[in-house]
């Protein structure tokens, strides 16, 4: 039986090898018993502001055989993003670099298809599905679990080659080998804490999305804060600071995936093409890309936002 684990193990993670994944983790699935006082607790302090949707599916966040009966293994995928090339003016608005090319969702989604096809020819039917933060995971707990990342102070997830990548799962009903959770390598280092402009790094792993400018320029749909004004620092979709500023980003994974090559117009656009920036133009520039999800009005908001 182990032998035929291991086999299985090593097909999935060769598979995910070649379909770009840098990391392929494993980890038992099973109900997250301790994560439920974290998630309890980081609700009733309104850390998630308007994400009500991180009230819903509460069980079903700690228990992954609610979204797949019978599950056994959580599969832990990441996907590098990091781009070639970076916006060229200095002074133009700035974009989170995980929104230059095609929306990860529907990239990692068809990857994740590849790989769970590739399981059913290559070992047999396999009842599984696949998520990429549209659904009531915690991934970056699974993450965790299966050893290929652990979670920074800014409390997103990092490895030793940085923290640019996207995270997906496949949850299973297939018993595999299963890997060491990841240890942290972040030891007394602050610098994510320290550049966080708004301070909505409350304390290690914990972030009060109120003050995020990732979620305040993004998600968020109300009139933004106007005593963070002068601390947006030129962003209008996302934000990178906590990364850029961590050691372990001094040589990120460089992505090799097409579709997330953007437009060359995008990365050439000065501080005033920005905001002067039409519906029509920005229909044509983030066609199928994350930015969508604030629509034109939304990142007008943010544009007219840090106007000076």
């Amino acid at each position: 039986m182990n032998s035929r684990k291991h086999k299985y193990t090593q097909i999935i993670k060769t598979e995910a090898k070649n379909l770009g994944f840098f990391a392929c983790g494993i980890s038992k699935a099973r109900f997250l018993e301790e994560e439920a006082e974290n998630l309890e607790n980081w609700l009733k302090k309104g850390y998630n502001a308007e994400m009500q949707y991180m009230e819903n599916h509460f069980e079903k966040r700690l228990n992954p055989k609610l979204l797949v009966p019978g599950a056994k293994s959580v599969i832990s995928l990441l996907y590098p993003y990091y781009p070639q090339t970076l916006q060229k003016h200095k002074d133009a608005p700035v974009l989170s670099k995980y929104a230059y090319g095609e929306d990860y969702h529907f990239v990692l989604k068809d990857k994740m298809k590849k790989l769970m096809t590739a399981i059913n020819e290559k070992i047999g039917e396999v009842n599984g599905r696949a998520f990429t933060d549209s659904a009531p995971v915690l991934d970056k707990k699974w993450a965790e679990l299966s050893g290929t990342a652990w979670r920074g102070k800014h409390s997103g997830m990092l490895t030793k080659q940085g923290s640019f990548f996207f995270i997906g799962e496949i949850i299973i009903d297939l018993e595999l080998q299963y890997d060491i959770p990841a240890n942290n390598y972040c030891g007394t280092c602050t610098r994510c804490i320290d550049a966080c402009p708004t301070q909505a790094i409350t304390e290690p792993y914990k972030i009060d999305a109120r003050k995020c400018i990732s979620y305040l320029t993004v998600e968020f749909k109300g009139s933004l804060p106007e005593e963070l004004k002068t601390k947006f620092k030129n962003r209008v979709f996302g934000c990178d600071i906590c990364q850029d500023v961590c050691p372990h980003n001094r040589n990120p994974v460089i992505h090799n995936e097409q579709r997330f090559i953007p437009d060359p117009e995008l990365l050439e656009m000065t501080k005033s093409e920005w905001h002067e920036i039409t519906e029509d133009i920005f229909k044509k520039l983030f066609k199928k890309s994350a930015v969508k999800r604030t629509k034109f009005k939304g990142l007008k908001r943010n544009l007219d936002f840090i106007k000076q």
